[in-house]
């Protein structure tokens, strides 16, 4: 037998409880202290020693988190206390009944409760050792549980040996494995990846995880712990609250939740449950209602057991968020951006406290995945104030004959609002209608686009006003903006005659504009402000522009195969260009009257042709958008991120990440004294 020498053994220990410290600042404080390059160094040292002196491998070793073979089967484990259920409430008068009973069973008016959120996880029972993690037991029936001993040792939240001086002979910590949302959402995307199945919802990832025969299996999937509760001890201080018991874990680094409190009476449980519940949806599990248990541990125990529940303790439910219910149409709804989004109708069915009868189903892509047919019976979920959505099918309760969905083909690729055409992009999942100057959903965000300070500056039509315009019938399509009167404007709410004569005169300014503000407030899509400068300067006209063919289109700078096919798509309904004849058309002859200013730019020297800038910081006398007119009425081009295509980084006072990019990439800077040698 090897030798170790005193100096190893002193590194390894201190190499264990560094390791160990990290991992409880990682998955339990949520507070690394270290780069993960740095705590994979003290691993792999620690591996090495371990490799060169193996007496030096000791059960707590954070190496021994993953070994040994896959078990055939869990072994039962009889647990040394019964972990029993809980009761629940599903009401308020439920949980006044409770109060009532444990006020009446200790002849008190008041009782101190401690609270904490209810983990929609797996209940498992941890026994130390001396300080030790020597076993770990699922539930069960609540008398005999599986031994999942192994799995839980890869579970890096939970510690393996628990942080004290002087460790009790026995201490058993009752807690939730489960999932994290965040973790459970990435490790869907990377099961998807592998094209292997989904898992339904956190509770089901978790576990499932915890009871795979390989604990390697395991180890791959990012679990976490939170204890909640004792079973068996011996040497452990005298409690007196179970707060007091929680801080007692805590300070052992046993992850406990932060969301536990201690109220009094009635009216602070129902507090503490209304307030668990408006956070909910932002909490980083998932819970599916909360505990109150009577705080003082004299009092549980006078209250004592009835059947195989705690009359001390009970659990306060949320309304259910997932049910089943069937499909009994599928119809589609068109977005403010034209956006043609599927929705069931559903067999009404009571889920996250209300009555649902649609949920969205997304997409086609989103169908086709989930297979998703009129008539089957599906799986519903609502969180919060989060629209409904279909999260599976029962595909075993599927009616003969039922067909596959095709969205483009049921509505014959035309929009059900107006009749424009539907297209999908091959880059995109969504299907959007083209008609979007004409199309009614999409009408009050084609006016404000079209308002706004980068198109047409009608300063004064913002979005509760375009909601007034628009709902009350006096605005339907962007010509009738230029026909509303002080008489109409004034009598709006919120409006009087000042504010109309305002908005009058903002629209009277807007009718002398560029082509390429005119191209950009069209709203066409993938279109851009530099893209409508690039159109206007190459087209001159916007008959010359609409007539373009797709080869036309892209002889234009940085316009390609999917920006070319916006715009044909665009100009290829009747109904866009009807309006735009309309806006262009003199008043006199019933138009609105707009007309293009010619481009100032072709008269000015283009010393910047060619040349891409990148604006960051703040310049001292110029604006930033002052600074963009410049470069672009010199043939420059201003971009919003900086790339190796880019030539300069003008860079004024509290330059942010571009500048940093900039000097990484070695793209020449510019202050202002600068850029204004080069426009001279």
């Amino acid at each position: 037998m090897v030798t170790v020498p005193e100096q190893a053994r002193r590194e390894a220990q201190r190499l264990r409880e560094e390791i160990l410290r990290h991992d409880y600042l990682y998955y339990v404080l949520d507070t690394p202290e270290v780069p993960d390059s740095e705590y994979d160094r003290l691993y792999r040292e620690l591996q090495q020693l371990e490799a060169e002196y193996p007496s030096l491998v000791a059960p707590d070793s954070p190496t021994q988190r993953v070994g040994g073979q896959a078990a055939r089967e869990f072994s039962s484990i009889t647990h040394r206390q019964p972990m029993l259920s809980l009761n629940n409430a599903f009401a308020e008068e439920e949980a006044a009944a409770f109060d009532r009973r444990v006020r009446e069973a200790l002849g008190t008016d008041m009782v101190e409760y401690a609270v904490e959120p209810k983990f929609d996880g797996l209940a498992i029972s941890l026994v130390y050792e001396h300080g030790l993690l020597v076993q770990a037991a699922t539930r069960g029936d609540g008398y005999t549980g599986e031994d999942v001993t192994a799995n839980i040792r890869t579970i890096r939240a939970i510690p393996m040996r628990l942080f004290d001086d002087v460790a009790p002979p026995l201490l058993e910590v009752r807690g939730e494995v489960l999932m994290l949302k965040e973790d459970f959402f990435a490790l869907n995307r990377q099961q998807d990846a592998l094209g292997e199945k989904l898992f339904a919802n956190p509770r089901n990832a978790a576990a499932g995880s915890l009871r795979q025969l390989d604990p390697r299996i395991t180890a791959r999937r990012p679990l976490s712990f939170f204890a909640y509760g004792m079973g068996a001890a011996e040497g452990i201080p005298a409690f007196a609250t179970h707060g007091t018991m929680m801080d007692y874990f805590a300070e052992r680094h046993l992850p406990v939740a932060k969301e536990r409190a201690v109220v009094r009476g009635l009216q602070g449980l129902l507090d503490y449950y209304q307030r668990i519940g408006s956070v909910r949806p932002a909490l980083p599990y998932d819970i599916d209602g909360v505990v109150y248990k009577v705080n003082n541990l004299r009092q549980q125990q006078e209250l004592g057991f009835v059947s195989r529940a705690p009359r001390f303790a009970i659990a306060h439910k949320f309304p259910a968020e997932e049910a089943l219910t069937q499909i009994e149409a599928i119809d589609v709804q068109v977005g403010r951006t034209g956006a043609i989004t599927p929705v069931a109708r559903l067999k009404p069915v009571f889920v996250g406290g209300v009555t649902v009868t649609n949920a969205t189903l997304h997409n086609q892509d989103e169908i086709d995945r989930k297979d998703i047919r009129v008539g089957d019976t599906v799986c519903v979920r609502r969180a919060g104030d989060v629209i409904p959505e279909v999260v599976r099918v029962l595909p075993e309760r599927r009616q003969p004959g039922s067909r596959p969905y095709h969205l483009l083909e049921t509505i014959g690729h035309v929009c059900p609002v107006c009749g424009s055409h539907v297209v999908r992009q091959e880059d995109e999942a969504v299907a959007r209608c083209t008609g979007g100057l004409y199309c009614p959903a999409q009408r009050k965000q084609a006016i404000l686009h079209f308002a706004s300070r980068r198109a047409m500056d009608i300063e004064g039509l913002g979005d509760k006003l375009v909601e007034q315009l628009v709902d009350s019938g006096l605005v339907r399509h962007l010509p009738d903006l230029y026909r509303l009167d002080l008489d109409i404007l004034a009598n709006l709410e919120r409006m009087g005659e000042k504010s109309a004569r305002n908005l009058l005169d903002a629209l009277e300014k807007s009718r002398d504009t560029s082509l390429a503000r005119f191209i950009y407030g069209l709203g066409i899509r993938n279109v851009g402000e530099a893209t409508a400068r690039d159109l206007a300067r190459h087209f001159g006209t916007i008959e010359a522009l609409a007539a373009a063919t797709s080869d036309q289109l892209q002889a234009v700078p940085d316009v390609g195969p999917i920006v070319a096919e916006s715009i044909l798509q665009f100009f290829g309904e009747q109904h866009n260009r009807d309006i735009i004849r309309i806006l262009c058309t003199p008043s006199p002859e019933g138009g609105a009257g707009i007309v293009f200013q010619q481009a100032a730019v072709s008269a000015a020297p283009q010393v910047l042709a060619g040349k891409t800038f990148v604006l960051t910081g703040t310049l001292p006398t110029l604006s930033r958008d002052q600074a963009k007119a410049m470069i672009e009425s010199a043939g420059g081009k201003v971009s919003g991120s900086v790339s190796r295509k880019t030539d300069y980084v003008v860079a004024g006072e509290e330059a942010g990440s571009k500048l940093d990019k900039a000097r990484e990439l070695g793209i020449p800077l510019l202050d202002e004294a600068n850029l204004m040698g080069l426009l001279q």
